[in-house]
């Protein structure tokens, strides 16, 4: 990276001047050191950081030895930052495009899915709708072995990169393009794919923020039976502050609570819900996966044509804050809401959010078919790929029918209690022997989600510290 010691400036991006080197050249060639002169004249900088072209100046004229030039030379480094990167043995190249290594657990996730949909249909049509450098749509071809990618990026900008890391892919297969890369609003690819008939397996929609706007036309476009795979990086609206803004984009009023993101996903899940609801569609949510990089909120759907079911697990969650106790609401219950600690509706005590999806947030039989195709692939199992495969215990875990929304952390139940907290494995132990579901979140580690409310959660952990009230 090139600094300049007097002004902090950028150097223009020129393919001419002082381009990062991201491939070395010269594997023995030295970088002049702080005594040395380098054999070259220092660039000509405008106010705007780009390079003077001749024909802007066709007749300069020479500095005499009183003259000093507006700038100081930049000062070389030896921090340049290389611009290739590798993922599951893929190779591919970022540059200025937006990319976080964090985020390969969310492709994983993504490419078994695919892959999975593959084994089971016989093929593959894939859209990218917002694939930034390219690499999600890399992986689909290489890993998942799909039919076709469409790989749009509204910043044309980023063309160069996509294509180039698209290229290790033979772009025909006989009479067939094996993919494309096109640069519109996801929208307008989405409406127009509708139009022409051209619709898809899969669309994947890795979108920033809270933006929704494309759900309405997102199941125009994919296939009945396909597969929809959806982001949301709002953590502010999932912790309930922005609740206008959480209402605006996915229906649902969130407010504080002390499960925010889970919240999260079920505020995106539910979101879907109602929009696919509204075209004649309904969708299951095949899992749900949050970091906590952004965060990033994460889900898998699987769409089929029909309204939901009568177990439509669309409604309300309220938390109390005086007891700490979680519980859900359908639509008919509306104005039944309260708490067993007061028997008084309209509590002041209670916080509610909603309407959000208050269903599983994973089918386990899916999950375990995608840790099968993890272990055959060598991604997990042998002491490889521990935190995949623990990822997806836990899901499995959290897929219990019997689990309510939300989860206990266990330094408010030990806040509560005004006691030290017992181990997780200890305290969930317990919970078994009485009868209770319980599992570790894979949402956050110091959690428990089970259907034993924190009042009993807490007598649990006070007997098990032998402690009396």
């Amino acid at each position: 990276m090139f600094t300049l010691a007097a002004k902090t400036l950028t150097l223009s991006p020129s393919p001419f001047l002082y381009k990062p080197l991201t491939k070395p050249q010269n594997p023995n060639h030295k970088l002049p050191s702080s005594h040395q002169t380098p054999h070259c004249n220092p660039p000509i900088l405008t106010n705007d950081h780009n390079p003077l072209p001749n024909s802007q100046n066709p007749n300069p004229k020479p500095l005499n030895s009183n003259q000093v030039p507006d700038f100081n030379p930049p000062i070389i480094t030896n921090e340049l930052k290389s611009t290739y990167q590798s993922e599951r043995g893929l190779h591919f190249e970022t540059e200025d495009t937006f990319f976080r290594h964090e985020s390969a657990t969310g492709r994983d996730l993504g490419v078994l899915s695919a892959k999975l949909y593959k084994q089971s249909k016989g093929q593959l049509r894939v859209l990218d709708a917002m694939c930034g450098c390219g690499v999600r749509s890399l992986r689909y071809l290489a890993e998942a072995e799909a039919d076709f990618v469409m790989a749009n990026d509204a910043n044309d900008n980023n063309r160069r990169v996509i294509v180039g890391n698209l290229r290790s892919i033979e772009r025909v297969s006989g009479e067939e393009k094996r993919w494309v890369v096109t640069h519109s609003d996801a929208n307008r690819v989405l409406s127009e794919c509708y139009l022409k008939k051209e619709f898809f397996d899969l669309i994947d929609v890795d979108s920033f923020g809270s933006d929704s706007s494309f759900l309405r036309n997102v199941f125009n476009a994919i296939k009945f039976n396909g597969l929809l795979y959806l982001t949301s990086t709002d953590g502010y609206s999932s912790g309930g502050h922005r609740p206008d803004c959480s209402l605006a984009a996915y229906g649902a009023y969130i407010r504080p609570m002390p499960y925010s993101n889970e919240i999260g996903l079920r505020m995106l899940i539910g979101g879907a819900v109602r929009e696919a609801s509204a075209q004649g569609y309904y969708v299951t949510p095949l899992f749900s996966y949050y970091s906590y990089h952004g965060p990033v909120f994460r889900v898998m759907f699987r769409v089929n044509r029909g309204s939901l079911p009568d177990s439509r697990h669309y409604g309300f969650v309220s938390y109390c804050t005086k007891c700490g106790n979680s519980q859900t609401y359908s639509w008919e219950e509306l104005g039944q809401i309260c708490c067993p600690c007061s028997n008084n509706i309209g509590s002041r005590s209670l916080v509610v959010s909603g309407p959000l999806w208050t269903g599983p947030l994973h089918k386990a039989s899916y999950i375990t078919d995608m840790l099968n195709l993890a272990e055959h692939w060598g991604w997990v199992g042998n002491g490889t790929g521990t935190d995949l495969e623990k990822l997806f215990r836990r899901m499995i875990d959290e897929s219990d029918p019997r689990l309510p929304v939300g989860y206990i952390k266990l330094d408010e139940m030990a806040s509560r209690a005004k006691m030290n907290s017992p181990s997780l494995s200890a305290i969930m132990s317990a919970m078994h022997k009485e009868g209770y579901a319980a599992s570790r979140s894979h949402i956050a580690s110091n959690a428990i989600k089970t259907n034993c409310s924190m009042t009993q959660c807490i007598r649990i952990a006070k007997e098990l510290q032998g402690c009396s009230d």
